[in-house]
């Protein structure tokens, strides 16, 4: 019989306090991990996290285009690994996009969704310009990440320092950019008394 002194609620669901929470996320992209590592840590500092990446499928284009396709991709993602990974306590799907605006200027951003058994939450990242010999490449059919590599002479930088953090001058990485995104998912989960 578990004693119930020792419970604890953390972000709307009860665990035993010296529990281990469960948190998956939709890639293993270590840049998406981190983020949910270092998110989650803030928010809820004094709970014990595992925190596992898992491959996912988006059903969305390996670059989406628009802010509806990412943030599908994003449920999706998350979707997909809670079906197939039930016995987790949050399931969380990160997934980045870009948008032409109406000048036809490219703007790179990310769409985050996280859920639990009960509860969800979602938040975007900030927008930013992309340089137009980015963008090119990305109009002729390439991924984000790897017009960056083209360009910058960069390998594999979407698992790195990303598009953000090539143009930043490494001033904002992307680990950072999309922790700031995760925590604003999480707000639900800091207010579950609260309808979201």
């Amino acid at each position: 019989m578990i004693n119930t002194s020792r419970r604890k609620t953390i972000g709307g669901i009860t665990f035993i306090s010296n529990a281990v929470v469960k948190i998956l996320v939709g890639s293993k992209n270590p840049v998406k991990i981190n983020s949910v590592k270092q998110a989650f840590s803030k928010a809820f500092s004094t709970v014990a996290f595992e925190v596992e990446g898992v491959n996912s499928e988006s059903g969305v284009p390996d670059q989406p285009v628009g802010d509806s396709e990412t943030f599908h991709g994003a449920v999706n993602r998350a979707e997909y690994i809670f079906k197939k990974h039930p016995n987790a306590d949050y399931w969380v799907g990160i997934e980045g996009g870009i948008e032409i605006d109406e000048e036809e200027d490219m703007e790179a951003f990310a769409w985050v969704y996280i859920k639990s058994l009960n509860l969800k939450g979602k938040a975007k990242t900030a927008n930013f310009y992309i340089p137009k010999e980015v963008s090119k490449l990305v109009r002729e059919g390439h991924e984000l990440g790897h017009a960056d590599d083209m360009i910058f002479g960069k390998s594999n930088s979407k698992q790195s320092l990303g598009s953000v953090g090539i143009l930043t001058n490494g001033l904002l990485n992307r680990t950072d950019y999309y922790e700031q995104a995760v925590l604003l998912a999480l707000i639900p989960f800091l207010n579950p008394n609260l309808n979201f």
